[in-house]
């Protein structure tokens, strides 16, 4: 390989932003990223992974990558545990991970912070067998509410679509049989759900589904019991009302923070959860944390939002 030019070297310092033009706010982003000045590559969601590893392989030191959570974890596997640093403009619906690391959800702020501010921190990311997740990954009850919300959400929008899928979820429960290892010690369950989160979970409203603050760090395994609707809405109550340490008294609910687990599902392959995707994987499902993998660009500390 030759060596860098100056000029190239120039170049590949200064940050390169990627749009997935099938995001939620593509256009806001757009408008956001060219205000800021930033050098933009508008790509399809089949192209995007190809793309983004392209830029990297020829030396771009900072990648910015607008889009959803499940567009994030793409770049994410890319940049793991390298030198280049990953700055985020939140164009998904929720943004559970922009928000988790105090980036700003506002696009114009974001694409400014990506350019010429922040600083570079350490942020985890999670793995099942060889795929990245940000955020959660689920398995059981939680796959059937994703799957039916998708083929709603197109026709009555996001917020009435998640409520009857929560609606048939309940109506379809049902259990499958977990064997869960964790530092050697093996646990035997009869589930309707597993859910597991990268860093400390909080299952209390307005916060649900978000990191706690100051959290521990780890794989937060959370598992439900039983395929009674009554009991599984009882613990679904229980812990938007109380939070995770009150739900973790029920029969129903069992949690832990670990660093790495292998769930058992007694079949060659099942579909799960990945930050509100779907995945077909075969099993067992190794989980683990990667601590500080990725060098994240946020916003300065009191900036945030």
């Amino acid at each position: 390989m030759p060596p860098t030019s100056p000029e190239n070297s120039e170049k590949n310092s200064e940050p390169k932003a990627f749009l997935n033009v099938a995001c939620g706010k593509a256009d806001e982003a757009r408008e956001a990223l060219g205000a800021a000045g930033l050098e933009l590559e508008a790509i399809q969601p089949a192209d995007f992974e190809k793309r983004l590893k392209n830029a990297i392989d020829n030396g771009t030191k900072r990648v910015l990558v607008a889009g959803g959570d499940g567009t994030i974890a793409t770049a994410a596997a890319l940049v793991a545990n390298s030198d280049v640093e990953l700055a985020i403009l939140p164009g998904g619906t929720l943004n559970h991970f922009a928000r988790d690391h105090g980036i700003p959800t506002d696009l114009g702020k974001a694409a400014l912070l990506a350019g010429t501010g922040g600083e570079v921190v350490g942020a985890d990311i999670g793995y099942v067998n060889d795929c990245v997740f940000l955020n959660t990954s689920s398995i059981g009850a939680y796959v059937t509410f994703v799957r039916v919300r998708e083929g709603l959400e197109k026709r009555f929008g996001y917020k009435i679509a998640s409520a009857m899928a929560f609606t048939r979820m309940l109506s379809e429960l049902r259990t499958f049989s977990v064997a869960l290892e964790v530092d050697g010690k093996k646990k035997t369950y009869r589930a309707s759900m597993v859910f597991i989160g990268v860093g400390e979970r909080e299952l209390k409203m307005p916060t649900l589904g978000s990191r706690v603050k100051n959290g521990r760090r780890g794989l937060h395994v959370m598992i439900v019991r039983g395929r009674k609707p009554a009991r599984l809405f009882a613990v679904a109550l229980s812990a938007i009302a109380k939070g995770t340490k009150e739900t973790a008294e029920l029969p129903e609910f069992d949690d832990f923070i670990v660093d790495h687990c292998r769930i058992d599902l007694a079949r060659r392959t099942t579909t799960i959860g990945l930050d509100g995707e779907l995945k077909r994987l075969t099993t067992p499902l190794d989980y683990r944390i990667q601590r500080d993998a990725l060098r994240l660009v946020v916003a300065p500390a009191g900036d945030e939002q």
